[in-house]
């Protein structure tokens, strides 16, 4: 995928960057506490289902539904960042960052309704979440330093509909609320690189993984069977991000 490839030569560029760079000893003693920080990456799915399997009724057909997880629906999706820290001492920060994820859909088979296979096209995968946390430093060489952190936070999850069809049943629903836009709790932790390339930049090169909380469920499948559809809609990811942080003087 062209995206993955860019990202790859990003990180890698960025790392061979940072070892050529100079050695800059980082002095905090006349420096603002405060950095902004921006960054950019993919963010791969790795637990969750977007729905869960069931066994019902749909427009008076029988219908068995599949699990489908979101790596299957979704795949690899966009992180991007926008944030910054306060210094407590050298190696440790508080950390505020906003955090959007976006993900398209590809069109997939979501099981067997009557005599026909039912497909699903769903809406594209949208979360805006602030992201509140700390960060520890490890000063490797005057090149760079390690960081680990953990966070914590609320993301806003928009709704998604699908659009369901069954060629052979001549069965077509448009729009269908399948989730309702709903609020859920964040947690990630992670790893990362950071050195200087200026007087008051920095680059950093960051992966982790990030857990959003489930969607809210709709009554549609309501006495139909088909009601544990909604269950298991938390979303796990892997994000490998990399960006550019701000010091203040």
């Amino acid at each position: 995928m062209r995206i993955r490839r860019v990202l790859s030569i990003a990180v890698l560029s960025t790392a061979l960057f940072g070892i050529a760079t100079p050695g800059r000893a980082q002095s905090t003693a006349d420096e603002s506490p405060w950095a902004v920080d921006l960054a950019v990456g993919l963010s791969p799915s790795i637990n969750g289902n977007i729905n869960s399997g069931a066994l019902g009724t749909l427009q008076g057909q029988a219908t068995a539904i599949l699990p489908n997880t979101y790596g299957h629906v979704y795949g690899t999706g966009l992180d991007i960042r926008f944030g910054g820290g306060y210094r407590l001492n050298e190696l440790s920060e508080l950390r505020a960052m906003f955090i959007y994820q976006s993900a398209d859909a590809d069109l997939v088979r979501l099981g067997d309704i009557g005599p026909s296979s039912l497909y699903g096209q769903y809406s594209d995968y949208k979360v805006f979440a602030l992201d509140l946390g700390y960060r520890r430093y490890l000063p490797v060489s005057p090149h760079f330093r390690l960081f680990g952190e953990v966070t914590a936070g609320l993301g806003a999850i928009d709704r998604i509909n699908i659009q369901l069809a069954a060629p052979q049943s001549n069965v077509i629903l448009n729009n269908t609320d399948f989730y309702d836009g709903t609020a859920a709790f964040t947690w990630s932790f992670g790893a990362g690189i950071l050195f200087p390339v200026a007087k008051q930049v920095d680059l950093t090169a960051q992966l982790g993984f990030r857990h959003v909380g489930g969607m809210a469920d709709v009554d549609q499948f309501e006495s139909t069977g088909l009601e544990n559809i909604n269950n298991d809609s938390a979303r796990l990811t892997f994000p490998v991000v990399v960006g550019v942080r701000f010091r203040f003087k």
